[in-house]
């Protein structure tokens, strides 16, 4: 039976004071002399942390987040040293001993109280996000349900379907048998990645943005959706000022905003400034509890030696495919999986307590890993077990505390394709093969494998260097001081080829507009042979002047507006609405000259992404465009198949206006 509130303190204070008698006698360093003394010193630790440890932490905040909580162990350390001075037998001999002792207390308070089925950390982050809502305007009472859309990012249809059977998705699978939910496939653009499936999800536009990072002429640059700056001007494009959470909702962890009034975490808009402390606030709730903050470091550490764990055992058994992860690659991971999680389930909560209409998040730990790991592989799918849990906690909290109804919807952006890597295949790159076939050395070259969760983590960091205290402007130098020297000297490269998962786009800043293929062959005659014959692209899309948007193969051509083929079509292995996704992109005004697909080889449902990952988005080919959303089963779909973001959006617009949001009606 789980204790009631008094319960649940005496067995967090005897849980704590039998953590220090257990430290005493495993450390040399650390003296507790009985169980009086450690009653006491655990009774202090929790009063001194109770007075001093909010004004401490509003001194602190933004140094607590650019260390990404880290100074908090610090901190709590330092309360840790201070008990044990005042206490005449109890010795601590130094801060890193002191450091030790908090992560023991921490680990031992969360196995008892699991033990004992008390959620510590939910009832003390529910008693705080509830203060915080009381502090700034009160709870928004209404009859008219709202929604919380919680994005699995990553996450394809098809493998959702598999863990609902084989149990790594409990919760998710339990109101499908219940009848509560339904689960629907929908299709994805052929820029099957983040930036482009969220601009249509949230604000129903997402036409020219080709993928996650592009060449743009008249900039002399490139974009580069998740660089804050970026993505706010990918949404100043994209967006009317009716997004999907335009009306009083919340964006948490996303990449566009989709117009909400209330953000955190979210890529376009960090740059925008602490509007009236509301960032700081969302801040300051989730680290207002020592426990909470300690816990979550906990989690971060056990997560990074999970993670060097099994790297080594892929590297062990020779998994394939697989690809480098190290150290640096660990840490990311645990801000992904551990740290933005329970920052964002957090805000969440608030938004639910707060009674906010609408809320859209998206959970990035499953993309990240699978990304690293594979799609399906066991640390991948411990991860979206966890993302399960962190879904029902949101659910209960929703349906028991929450001032209005709340409906919830989960669903993904897109899917991911497994395989082995283009350079790992060939033992080239794209750009490799492109230098060569230009006969230049000119090439400038932008991919990154770890640019989803690094960026996340900028933004936070960015986020918190946010305002006029102190603390925040030592961020901001820190934040400058961080970045790497400017090498912008007005060079305009010859050649620019990046990559998009297993999209590539190669464009020639030089030459003005869109190059046609006639004068690339003419400038580059070997360019197009080479990459048609390659074994691993699988089609190229190019604009004639004669003929139009052209699709070449290996063996077969594709006139996209006749339809003619001539030989194999190359949009053959793509699916039924290759060739109309193919065909919208060619008619954005941001299309690169050339467009590069790599090879889909159905009997393995693998692709060969450009950039080092073994799970990949962003083209075409296998689960990476099949992505899902569960819905309530009251709420109306199309007849039809969904295709595309922004046909989503319209049923999602459609599903608030029936609930009664008045904002929502067309």
């Amino acid at each position: 039976m789980i204790p009631g509130p008094v319960g649940r303190l005496l067995v967090t204070w005897l849980a704590s004071a039998g953590a220090l008698l257990l430290l005493s006698a495993l450390m040399r360093d650390v003296e507790v002399p009985g169980p009086g003394a450690a009653l006491v010193a655990a009774a202090l630790t929790a009063a001194v942390n109770g007075a001093i440890w909010p004004i401490v932490l509003r001194l602190t905040l933004p140094l607590t987040v650019l260390t990404l909580g880290f100074g908090v162990l610090l901190l709590n350390g330092a309360v840790v040293l201070l008990v044990a001075a005042l206490l005449p037998g109890v010795e601590v001999d130094g801060l890193g001993t002191a450091v030790l002792v908090v992560l023991g207390l921490t680990l031992v308070t969360t196995l008892v109280t699991s033990i004992l089925a008390i959620d510590e950390e939910e009832r003390v982050g529910r008693h705080l996000v509830r203060r915080a809502v009381r502090s700034a305007r009160g709870a928004e009472h209404s009859d008219v349900p709202g929604v919380l859309f919680l994005e699995i990012d990553g996450l394809a249809h098809s493998v959702l379907r598999r863990a609902l059977r084989d149990g790594n998705a409990p919760a998710l699978a339990r109101w499908i048998r219940e009848g509560t939910h339904r689960l629907t496939p929908w299709e994805t653009d052929w820029s099957s990645q983040t930036g482009a499936c969220q601009a249509g999800l949230l604000h129903g536009r997402n036409d020219d943005l080709p993928a996650f990072r592009w060449w743009e002429k008249e900039r002399d640059g490139p974009i580069v959706t998740n660089h804050p700056g970026d993505a706010a001007e990918i949404e100043r494009r994209v967006s009317d000022g009716r997004g999907l959470l335009h009306g009083g909702g919340a964006s948490r962890a996303n990449i566009l905003s989709g117009d909400a009034p209330h953000s955190l975490l979210t890529m376009s808009t960090v740059l925008a400034g602490d509007r009236h402390g509301a960032i700081g606030r969302d801040y300051f709730t989730y680290m207002a509890s020592p426990y909470n903050v300690a816990r979550t470091l906990l989690l971060s550490i056990v997560d990074v030696a999970g993670e060097l764990r099994a790297a080594r055992e892929q590297r062990r058994r020779d998994v394939q495919p697989r690809v480098h992860r190290g150290l640096r690659y660990a840490l990311i991971r645990a801000w992904a999986t551990v740290v933005q999680r329970d920052l964002q389930v957090q805000a969440v909560l608030g938004d639910v307590y707060a009674g906010r209409p609408v809320v859209y998040t998206t959970f990035l730990g499953y993309d990240e890993v699978a990304h690293h790991s594979g799609i399906e592989r066991p640390e991948t799918l411990a991860v979206l077990r966890q993302v399960d849990l962190q879904v029902e906690r949101i659910a209960r909290a929703a349906a028991v505390d929450a001032p209005r109804p709340y409906e919830i919807v989960v669903l993904s952006d897109h899917g991911q394709t497994q395989g082995a890597t283009f350079r790992r295949r060939y033992g080239e790159t794209l750009d490799e093969v492109v230098r060569r076939a230009c006969a230049t050395e000119d090439v400038e070259v932008e991919e990154s494998g770890e640019d989803e969760a690094r960026g996340r983590i900028g933004a936070a960091v960015t986020e918190a260097a946010q305002g006029s205290t102190r603390s925040a402007r030592a961020v901001a130098r820190a934040q400058r001081r961080a970045l790497p020297p400017s090498t912008e000297d007005g060079h305009v490269p010859e050649v620019s080829v990046m990559a998009s998962g297993c999209l590539g786009l190669i464009s020639f800043p030089r030459l003005p507009g869109r190059v046609r293929s006639e004068d690339i062959g003419a400038r580059y005659p070997r360019l197009l042979p080479a990459l048609t014959a390659h074994p691993g692209v699988g089609f190229v899309l190019v604009r004639s002047r004669e003929r139009g948007a052209v699709v070449l193969g290996a063996s077969g051509i594709r006139c996209l507006e006749d339809g003619d083929v001539v030989g194999d079509d190359p949009l053959g292995p793509f699916g039924p609405n290759a060739a109309a996704h193919v065909a919208r992109t060619d008619r954005f005004a941001h299309c690169p000259d050339v467009v590069v697909n790599s090879t889909y080889w159905p009997e393995t449902g693998e692709v060969a992404a450009f950039e080092e990952l073994v799970g990949s988005h962003g083209g075409m080919g296998g689960t990476q465009t099949a992505p899902f959303v569960l819905s309530p089963a009251r709420f109306a779909l199309p007849d039809r198949p969904i295709v595309g973001a922004e046909a989503l959006h319209r049923v999602m617009r459609g599903w608030l206006a029936d609930l009664g949001h008045a904002g929502y009606r067309a």
